[in-house]
């Protein structure tokens, strides 16, 4: 901002020194994202076909192929959306399923797209029939089909969009129809991360916050994380207010076993709601098998939450598993709650 009246500049100025901060710069917005596939730490497969893919595609002076990603919350998908937009050289653009309500929403975005721009469309598999519709020819063609009149006097223009590459995002694979799952180039389903590439994250995020941390916190709080990046990103702001008002403003693992006791998370990274879920199966169903739907009626919470959120986890550490006629609590979920194991059911 200057002197004059009615002069305005876009940055803001810093209180102290007078200077204008980038946006990205400001410490409240300071992202943990990694920004380039060099710095990206776990899901090395996904890492080396996207190295390969996009060093060919810039060569040759060609978008990357379209990307879809499917996986449980948290592993990385947003972030890499943004990492390929940055790998290209182009910019992203972002929005969601259910935003895009109407063909024009769709279409509003796509027209300004530039030339290796990125488009991120998370929960792409909640698009709307109509909109999908659109991205058919805009994925194949770049190009786009307006419908200008109705009824006798109908006529038809086709648009032509600069070659971009649409990145797809989904927790349900299985709900995006064929035709457009069959028209992305490339798909990558991401995994839950291992305790060691965890604690590295945990460590690179540690030193991005200016926050002293030993391998023993890092290891605990790992640990904790449900092998989930955004998990572990979270849980390391809570531990950090936790050690600067309680503690020296270091962490350590007992500052981690602390600061997690008081959020509800356990030593396996279990939270109240994962609890009480396997204790509705132990408790009110006798172990399982029980139907989801049942499940989700005791304890009051919708189905997608229970399907997308707790069950991933709790899947991966086989603390439940699934049959024809429903879930069922294992051995370990037994233990873990200190209930006494009806041995008959295993």
């Amino acid at each position: 901002m200057t002197n004059e009246i009615g002069t305005y500049s876009s940055k803001p100025h810093g209180i102290v020194t007078g200077q204008c901060i980038a946006m990205d710069q400001q410490a409240e917005i300071l992202s943990l994202r990694p920004k380039r596939l060099s710095e990206y730490i776990g899901q090395a497969e996904t890492v080396e076909t996207f190295e390969i893919a996009i060093e060919a595609a810039k060569k040759r002076g060609e978008p990357l192929d379209h990307v879809l990603f499917h996986g449980p919350p948290g592993l990385g998908k947003t972030t890499l959306a943004h990492i390929i937009a940055n790998e290209m050289g182009g910019t992203l653009t972002v929005s969601s399923g259910p935003a895009l309500e109407k063909g024009g929403d769709l279409i509003g975005i796509l027209t300004h797209i530039q030339k290796n721009d990125v488009f991120f469309i998370d929960e792409i598999h909640r698009t709307p029939k109509v909109v999908e519709e659109f991205l058919y020819p805009a994925m194949e063609d770049f190009a786009v089909d307006f419908i200008f009149d109705k009824g006798a006097h109908a006529r038809s223009h086709r648009f032509r969009l600069q070659q971009f590459t649409l990145v797809g995002a989904t927790t349900r694979a299985g709900l995006l129809s064929a035709p457009l799952r069959d028209r992305f180039g490339i798909f990558r389903s991401l995994d839950f991360y291992n305790v060691d590439e965890l604690v590295t994250i945990g460590k690179r995020s540690a030193s991005i916050l200016k926050i002293k941390m030993d391998d023993e916190g890092a290891c605990a709080l790992a640990e904790r994380s449900r092998g989930t990046p955004r998990i572990i990103n979270r849980l390391l702001k809570r531990v950090r207010d936790y050690a600067q008002v309680r503690g020296d403003g270091n962490i350590r693992k007992n500052t981690v076993e602390a600061a997690l006791s008081l959020e509800g998370v356990d030593s396996k990274g279990l939270t109240h709601l994962d609890r009480r879920y396997l204790e509705t199966i132990i408790k009110f169903y006798s172990g399982g098998p029980v139907g989801i739907d049942a499940i989700s009626a005791t304890l009051q919470e919708e189905t997608d939450t229970l399907v997308d959120v707790v069950e991933p986890y709790l899947l991966k550490i086989g603390m439940i598993t699934r049959t024809s006629s429903g879930r069922k609590a294992a051995q370990s979920s037994y233990e873990h709650l200190g209930f006494a194991v009806q041995k008959t059911l295993f």
